[in-house]
């Protein structure tokens, strides 16, 4: 289905005069008529000026459904007894065949925007859309603006078997209308499905941290890619596939951007646990390898000095001692030697 875009409609207010005008040219011949039955003149014409009078009364306002008005960024798919005909892109004021009927499935759709609105609240919000849906008059314009889609949080299992929660945040918009409304039952929750699936292929590729032996990029390397530091990478492949399962739909994933991203809660404290090990262990490494370098630099200075003369039993005991004052948690308590050195 390919989009015809209707330009030469746009004679909105000129109808409207016209319609206006014959309503009071109908109203007129009723009264005119009534007059000239009563005085007995030309009574034929008087019926025919009555009867022409009231039917155009009875049925005038039918030409009032051609008018159609579209602010900035809105659009109108019209349909003729079933066929498309075209669609009502640009602001201004419209006039085309009353018996067009303008579609959009998805005008009462309302897609989730918060996955974090307690149950409750949100059986509320529910009662409260369905009763405003059923006293609305309905709307069948298509917005063409950008919008976002933020669908709740999912669980999924990344490369390593890790259940971690995942939120994404899409921008979207519709860039063609005849597909929107035609090649799919409802696109916005077309949009939200596909999104899902999207975010879970991409995300099972990945670790939650980096990890050995691992390769994202399918190129059969181990590389360093992981969600948590490598997001921008993450989303750009989500967009990508998300873009061409929705492009038949008619829409264009302007970005998308990750939201919330954390493990699951039945396994967040053991992870907790291992990265605090890695920290430490990290941290000890450091500590260690700076002491090591400390000591170094203190024989060396020593011995250049000639100050003491240590055998290889005191460098020792020397080494022993300095890596406990820098290694240690606590600090040290010295220990004042009043005899002599051995």
């Amino acid at each position: 289905m390919n989009e015809k875009i209707i330009e030469k409609h746009k004679n909105g207010m000129a109808a409207l005069v016209w319609i206006i005008i014959a309503y009071i040219a109908a109203i007129a011949l009723v009264i005119v008529g009534a007059i000239m039955t009563e005085n007995e003149k030309y009574p034929p014409l008087a019926i025919i000026m009555i009867v022409v009078g009231v039917v155009w009364l009875a049925v005038g306002w039918i030409p009032f459904m051609g008018l159609k008005i579209l602010k900035p960024q809105e659009a109108l798919v019209l349909t003729l007894f079933g066929k498309y005909i075209g669609t009502l892109k640009n602001e201004g004021f419209y006039f085309v065949n009353p018996f067009c009927i303008a579609v959009n499935p998805a005008a009462k759709t309302r897609l989730g925007q918060s996955g974090d609105v307690s149950n409750q609240q949100s059986h509320i919000n529910i009662g409260l859309n369905s009763i405003n849906n059923s006293l609305e008059m309905p709307n069948n314009k298509l917005s063409l603006k950008i919008m976002t889609l933020n669908n709740s949080r999912q669980k999924i299992n990344d490369c390593l078997g890790n259940p971690v929660e995942i939120g994404i945040a899409v921008m979207w918009r519709v860039v063609d209308t005849a597909k929107a409304v035609f090649n799919v039952d409802n696109y916005k929750e077309y949009l939200s499905l596909q999104c899902d699936s999207a975010v879970r292929n991409i995300v099972r590729i990945y670790p939650y941290d980096v990890a050995p032996n691992v390769d994202t990029t399918g190129d059969g390397f181990a590389d360093d890619g992981s969600l948590r530091g490598s997001s921008e990478v993450v989303v750009s492949r989500i967009r990508d596939e998300l873009q061409s399962r929705v492009a038949d739909a008619g829409l264009e994933i302007i970005e998308a951007r990750i939201t919330y991203l954390a493990y699951a809660p039945e396994i967040a404290a053991v992870m907790l646990q291992r990265q605090q090990a890695s920290a430490i262990i990290d941290a000890r490494k450091m500590i260690v390898d700076g002491a090591v370098g400390m000591v170094e630099m203190a024989l060396e200075r020593l011995a250049e000095k000639g100050t003491v003369e240590l055998d290889e039993e005191r460098k020792a005991a020397m080494v022993s001692n300095l890596l406990v004052v820098l290694c240690g948690n606590h600090d040290a308590q010295p220990v004042v030697n009043s005899g002599s050195l051995y």
